[in-house]
């Protein structure tokens, strides 16, 4: 049943007044009622108003090794041992009928899904402040690989598999271009946008941007949840905040909305989780 609440039907006619309220609600369902309606209404606020929401989250930072702090200690609650169901499901329109895509990967961990693309032909270039988690993605899926440093980048190493072409380079994301990779064809980001610090989602855009080819095609997940009532990460990314950060160069698709709790997140002390994949192409116009 869907519910629609019309605030202009209670002025002036003494609705807020707690007499009138229960002398016409005379069961506690009615109180439930109201109380979506409010609640209801204040979601929609905050939705409609993003500094609102991110107000909570908007000081939170996380060093870049408490991050690796998590790989070394297995807290990695995060990682999961199968490809991305988001990513099966909208394969088709990230590749949109082409072969052998160049596919980037920030904030890659130790991601199944490199190796599900890589089997099918494609390439994968992903960045990870973690040599642990890099280490561990070569050793479980049995792939061979080769050490490297990378001169342009002081102190950062790139872990090349002999067998498939994959290439994962260990140093902060923000030190990594295109000018060292080139451009993509294609981006999946899942677990990136909604792990960097809030207050670098700026940043963060202008450097996707920045590796995306002209036809890449740039697949976003991100997280919906009460910021009141859990800390992050992962952080909480409004879809108003989505377009704001890629919508002045990109064209931003939202292709799905899902319940996303589980048990796990149960545990978060959140009420919703609210799990979107958007697809962000560049605008015609643009060129980075």
């Amino acid at each position: 049943m869907c519910i629609t609440f019309d605030p202009t039907l209670t002025s002036g006619c003494g609705f807020h007044s707690t007499r009138y309220i229960n002398s016409f609600l005379s069961h506690a369902d009615c109180w439930s009622v109201v109380n979506l309606f409010l609640r209801a209404a204040e979601v929609e606020a905050k939705q409609t108003q993003p500094s609102i929401m991110l107000a909570p989250q908007a000081n939170r930072v996380m060093a870049v090794g408490e991050w690796e702090e998590r790989w070394d200690d297995g807290r990695t609650g995060f990682h999961q041992p199968q490809v991305h169901k988001m990513l099966e499901l909208n394969i088709d329109k990230v590749l949109a009928g082409r072969p052998g895509v160049r596919f980037f990967f920030p904030l890659c961990g130790k991601a199944v899904d490199m190796k599900w693309l890589a089997d099918r032909g494609h390439s994968v270039v992903g960045v990870e402040i973690s040599e642990k988690a890099i280490k561990q993605f070569f050793e479980e899926n049995n792939l061979a690989y080769s050490e490297e440093p990378v001169p342009s980048i002081p102190g950062a190493k790139v872990y090349k598999s002999s067998e498939k072409n994959i290439c994962l380079y260990q140093c902060d994301l923000y030190k990594f271009s295109s000018s060292i990779e080139g451009q993509f064809g294609a981006i999946w980001d899942r677990g990136s946008l909604v792990a960097i610090n809030p207050r670098d989602r700026e940043k963060y855009a202008a450097l996707l941007t920045s590796l995306m080819a002209q036809d890449c095609r740039y697949l976003l997940d991100t997280l919906l949840y009460n910021p009141d009532l859990y800390p992050g990460p992962p952080f909480l990314v409004p879809d108003e905040q989505v377009h704001s950060l890629f919508g002045p160069s990109c064209d931003v698709e939202l292709l799905q909305s899902v319940d996303a709790m589980t048990e796990r997140h149960r545990s978060w002390n959140i009420d919703y989780l609210t799990e979107n994949v958007f697809l962000v192409t560049l605008k015609k116009s643009s060129s980075f």
